[in-house]
């Protein structure tokens, strides 16, 4: 399974900066690559956003306490949250009334260097959803990464330059600004209550030009473990809604006209050999993020996100059948003074399980221990020298300080082993040197 982000586009799909021009067309259609197997597919698309958007949701407001926000130097501003509980049902064609001028189509602008050193510019489409009634969008962190200008539209051919307020890439959210007043806001339902066969619907801009599209369809299942290209094991709502490229950052909404998730990715078959999928769309649970688009609009960036403090590493197959090694995270390295130095944890570890929960691999280590708050004492168990042991951890919180040392233990570590690599590779471990990643 893939984790495919449209918004990074190969050197031909761009238009060098130099010769690029804004005449109301697409550009050329992006190659496609050809995979084997099942992806997932993230729902930004590499072209133009074609058309406007807009209009109005209805809602009840739950009144929240008055929240300083700063918007890069921007004066404090008061922003109101609000949500409305609405006790009949509606139909689709309600739901889309009510809330298609707080969905909004977002354009953003890519300005990269090529193989050869040139400058070139691209596009990226993406969907969103407003979030407060002074210019708060919620979309996906993908569907922004790496823009140097990001535009919305609304349904009414209303567009606006936004500014990245801040986001969580590990939990691909981001919130946007607009300086817009008077909006009309989304109502952010209760995704811990979706029961599967209920019926949801989505609106969107598939294919970055097929702007407001409602789509309509059932849960199909909850608290879905999906590993996504990047790495990252997210919790999904899944449902048969169709969901396509463009949709990526969009609300899913219940019968009730609240949003319950934010649609991210589908899986697709590229494999001409195999039946295409069909019906298989993920978003992610608005529960699971409510608290971090909070922090987000807030301070800019998510408080409390938990952080060890070590280097870590798969455990290879090889390993495990020819020497009966566990598998689980291998610690590569141990940041002086962090939580885990102080719990006792060592290089050449392996941990199995975070609270007795197996862990099989580094990517389920650090998904089990994204769960928790920094502060929050967890039991890792880990495989020494023959023996399984507990240690108890009291998790650090991730800080600027705290990555430029992880940083710094990063580098220092590769530059330590970069004269023993043939040794490593032959020692049931691979390359893990040179794969691991810090946390």
């Amino acid at each position: 399974m893939y984790y495919n982000d449209y918004n990074r586009m190969r050197d031909e799909d761009f238009i060098p900066v130099d010769n690029f021009q804004v005449d109301g067309q697409n550009p050329a259609p992006k190659k496609k690559k050809k995979h084997n197997g099942v992806k997932i597919t993230a729902l930004c698309l590499a072209c133009a956003l074609l058309g406007g958007v807009g209009g109005v949701a209805a809602g009840r407001v739950i009144p929240m306490n008055s929240t300083t926000l700063y918007t890069g130097e921007h004066p404090p501003v008061a922003v109101s949250m609000s949500n409305v509980v609405t006790e009949e049902p509606m139909s689709g064609a309600q739901v889309y009334a009510a809330n298609v001028g707080s969905a909004v189509g977002i354009t953003t602008e890519l300005v990269t260097t090529n193989y050869w050193g040139q400058r070139v510019k691209g596009a990226a489409a993406g969907s969103g959803f407003v979030i407060s009634r002074d210019g708060y969008i919620l979309t996906n962190y993908h569907v922004i990464d790496g823009a140097t200008a990001i535009q919305v539209a609304f349904v009414d051919g209303t567009t606006y330059d936004a500014t990245l307020v801040g986001g969580e890439e590990a939990n691909d959210v981001a919130v946007l600004k607009i300086e817009a007043d008077d909006l009309t806001p989304v109502v952010l339902g209760d995704s811990d209550n979706l029961v599967v066969g209920e019926q949801v619907c989505a609106i969107g801009n598939p294919l970055g030009e097929l702007t407001f599209t409602y789509t309509s369809g059932s849960v199909s299942a909850r608290d879905r473990a999906i590993t996504m290209e990047n790495g990252e094991i997210m919790n999904m709502l899944q449902t048969d809604t169709a969901i396509n490229s463009g949709n990526s950052g969009g609300p899913l909404f219940n019968m009730y006209g609240q949003v319950i998730g934010i649609t991210t990715a589908k899986y697709s078959s590229s494999n001409s050999s195999s039946a295409s999928v069909e019906g298989i769309g993920f978003a992610i649970p608005i529960n699971d993020v409510k608290d971090m688009v909070k922090d987000i609009m807030e301070k800019g960036y998510v408080t409390g996100k938990p952080n060890v403090g070590i280097l870590m590493e798969n455990v290879s197959s090889e390993a495990t059948q020819r020497y009966g090694i566990p598998a689980g995270a291998y610690i590569a390295a141990v940041l002086d003074g962090s939580c885990a130095d102080k719990a006792g944890l060592q290089s050449g570890d392996i941990v199995t399980a975070v609270d007795n929960a197996a862990v099989t691999s580094r990517e389920q280590l650090k998904s089990a221990v994204k769960n928790y708050k920094a502060g929050d004492t967890v039991v890792f168990t880990v495989f020494r020298n023959g023996e399984y042991l507990e240690l108890s951890i009291t998790l650090d919180e991730v800080t600027k300080e705290r990555d430029e040392a992880m940083a710094g233990l990063q580098e220092q570590y590769q530059q330590a082993q970069q004269p023993t690599q043939q040794q490593q590779q032959s020692n049931g471990f691979g390359s893990w040197p040179f794969n691991f990643f810090g946390w």
